[in-house]
């Protein structure tokens, strides 16, 4: 249970989210039947080690919203009272959404990310509001409004979520306490403008680590979140709180460092994003256990990832002098830790 009423949501996520928040994928027995606790504790142990404030339990994936529950309580047991846990409202519908997050609100998630299924198709941004409306009514957690492309409401909008859109979001509904903003991606409008219009009212969100460094010359960014930064070991933390402390110098040295995993993290991901809007989530899982998390094969349907991929982002994290395993990739469908 979390310490904050739904009027009070917006001054406890200013308080609370700081730092960098990472991605947790589930992790399964070796048939696949079940949920591999032991590597999901794993994962969050080396996520806290790493210097990460929290985690998006990712449900992007098949994974059942009962399944998520214990994923979530394994998480928050093995992250303790202090780390954050995000319910990914990645579910089907509506109504299985907030089923979802009323179990994982049980098992100790404290906010939620808001996504939109692939199965709505609004035709106003009136039923966009809607859905977010009853979405956020549904619990008193905190809740991130997320513009992201992939949802397809440029079709009713060119800004996708434009800021009087927004605007009315944040006056009628007082439980989203943050935006992480990815309008217009790639690149930043989206970032600058819910950053000069509403950096005062809620959290802003910069989640890519690409443009997060160099953009705290300038904006001052307290969290951010969510993304796959954690197969890149302990850099984003390290640079996030340089830029946070007034050594942003430092901080983009380090950004300078990372320039080869960046651009293999970019060769890998966007080729199979373009024309279809969906994350290779296996791409995601291989890059982390790269770095020493659990890894392990996705249950099907679940995209692959090429060995040239593979060995183009095994090579970036040498060349940018970050952790890497010397097990052979053969060892990644495996996973690390038996369930």
């Amino acid at each position: 249970m979390v310490d904050y009423t739904k009027s009070q949501a917006r001054d406890w996520a200013r308080e609370h989210w700081k730092g960098c928040i990472a991605v947790t994928m589930p992790s399964y027995s070796a048939d696949f039947s079940r949920i591999n606790e032991n590597a999901i504790r794993h994962d969050i142990l080396k996520l806290k080690e790493l210097g990460y404030a929290g985690t998006l339990l990712v449900t992007e994936l098949n994974i059942t919203p009962e399944e998520n529950a214990r994923v979530t309580a394994v998480a928050r047991e093995a992250g303790g009272p202090d780390f954050q846990l995000f319910f990914h409202a990645a579910f089907n519908t509506l109504e299985e959404n907030i089923h979802a997050l009323a179990l994982a609100e049980k098992e100790g998630v404290d906010s939620v990310l808001l996504s939109y299924p692939t199965a709505f198709w609004p035709t106003s941004l009136d039923e966009v509001f809607d859905y977010t409306k009853q979405l956020a009514d549904s619990t008193d957690l905190g809740v991130m409004l997320f513009g992201l492309p992939a949802w397809g409401f440029e079709r009713i909008d060119n800004a996708g979520m434009p800021v009087p859109w927004v605007r009315t979001v944040l006056d009628e509904i007082p439980n989203i306490v943050a935006i992480k903003a990815e309008q217009g991606n790639p690149g930043i409008p989206g970032i600058m403008e819910m950053y000069h219009h509403f950096r005062d009212e809620v959290v802003i969100s910069c989640p890519i680590e690409g443009e997060t460094i160099p953009l705290m010359s300038v904006l001052d960014f307290q969290f951010s979140g969510t993304s796959n930064t954690n197969w890149m070991s302990d850099y984003f933390p390290r640079a996030f709180e340089l830029a946070r402390s007034g050594r942003w110098e430092e901080a983009m040295s380090l950004w300078w460092q990372v320039a080869p995993a960046r651009a293999a993290n970019t060769a890998i991901l966007v080729g199979s994003a373009v024309g279809t809007t969906v994350i290779n989530r296996t791409g995601w899982k291989y890059q982390e256990w790269l770095a020493g998390f659990n890894g392990g094969a996705l249950r099907a349907p679940a995209p692959r990832i090429p060995d040239r991929l593979m060995k183009q982002a095994r090579q970036a994290l040498i060349a940018s002098g970050l952790p890497v395993t010397d097990l052979p990739d053969s060892e990644f469908v495996r996973g690390r830790v038996s369930a």
